[in-house]
């Protein structure tokens, strides 16, 4: 699989194949056409491929003039490329050099390394699984770096050691490298991957921006190691695709892997989760979609794709939360109404009527745990 370090103004990368979960309408390819031409994509990126050349002793001048790149428009710090340029930069380097890393690493990793890594992950029966043998087998194309993937209750993790100092080119392998690893895995659970952090191991670039559009969620550097991290429920999805859909994927992995993922699988999941651990929170959208690292936009599309929408869901924790301390307590109901977020015991009584079909006066007088 090749990989692209282009960008968007929504987001750099994250698979977006195939053709059973994908919109391929023409305003999704008239919105990817328009993304590829935003500037965000830093000059260092760049002078990294251009080093690349170097390190490999070949021009890069073909590649740079293809990507309409100036020798003195690399020398601003402060100068974007867009994402057509960069992909255009990155598709004929790699095929030039064939060096998929793009002179990372001590020895090249030739066209279809990274393919071979998703198609010997793509038997696996979960994520886990998949990205255990993805890092397991990346050491059989280098040992420069050794990738380590890891789920505990808290997290998902994907580790990177360093084995041997990479120079200028370690901030580059590093955010490359993590965006092969989330597209592939992205694309293979068809959904979001939203991430609870990625940190890296140098100080805080002047580009910084673009970091948080490769990786939207907490950053964090000057860390000890490169480290990706996400919920371990997405760990445990199945992965949903198979041969073929791969042999597609990796037939147009140059442009897919520009565009963002838009489905999350697990979002209703994730919603209901901060609604139960916060239930005295009022959650709006905007509160909810922060804390998911998601738009608001976003947030409440997704709720509609899955035919729910955020005050369904609400409402629902609400009777859960309701139902469980009118069977479980004896707090009188004017503070259980307060509990589960109404400032009247008034209307708490006809919202739980409405909801239920019954009082909550009715369940406690019948003593019986009321069946949703």
């Amino acid at each position: 699989m090749v990989a692209i370090l282009a960008s968007d103004s929504a987001n750099m990368v994250a698979i977006l194949a195939t053709s059973n979960s994908i919109d391929t309408s023409m305003m999704i390819q008239t919105d990817m056409r328009a993304m590829a031409e935003v500037a965000i994509t830093p000059v260092a990126f760049v002078r990294a491929i251009v080093a690349a050349y170097q390190r490999h002793g070949q021009d890069p001048g073909h590649a740079l003039r293809r990507a309409r790149i100036t020798p003195a428009f690399l020398l601003d710090s402060t100068n974007r490329v867009t994402g057509s340029q960069m992909e255009t930069l990155f598709g004929i380097a790699i095929r030039e050099l064939d060096d998929e890393a793009l002179g990372w690493f001590s020895r090249k990793l030739p066209l279809g390394s990274y393919g071979m890594l998703c198609r010997a992950s793509l038997s696996s029966p979960t994520l886990e699984i998949a990205l255990k043998r993805w890092c397991r087998h990346h050491r059989l194309l280098s040992d420069d770096i050794t990738l380590r993937f890891g789920v505990t209750k808290a997290a998902a993790s994907i580790v990177v050691q360093v084995n041997r100092d990479l120079g200028e080119m370690e901030e580059f392998c590093f955010a490359t490298l993590f965006r092969y690893i989330l597209g592939f895995a992205c694309w293979a659970i068809n959904s979001r991957i939203p991430l609870l952090e990625a940190s890296f191991p140098f100080a805080t670039p002047g580009h910084i921006e673009v970091y948080r559009v490769l990786f939207p969620g907490p950053l964090r550097f000057h860390a000890q190691a490169a480290t990706l991290g996400f919920d371990p429920q997405y760990a445990a999805l199945s992965i949903r695709r198979d041969d073929r859909a791969l042999n597609k994927m990796l037939q147009q992995a140059l442009p897919l892997t520009m565009f963002p993922y838009r489905r999350d699988r697990l979002l209703v999941q994730r919603v209901r989760e901060v609604l139960r651990m916060q239930p005295a929170n009022p959650h709006t959208g905007e509160s909810l979609a922060k804390e998911l690292h998601v738009s608001s936009r976003t947030l409440h599309r997704q709720l509609r794709e899955e035919g729910a929408s955020l005050q369904t869901l609400k409402n629902e924790i609400r009777r859960e939360r309701a139902v469980d301390l009118l069977n479980r307590t004896s707090r009188p109901i004017k503070q259980i109404a307060l509990a589960v977020g109404f400032l009247n015991e008034k209307s708490f009584s006809r919202a739980f009527k409405h909801w239920t079909g019954v009082t909550p006066e009715s369940i406690r007088e019948k003593g019986r745990r009321f069946v949703s």
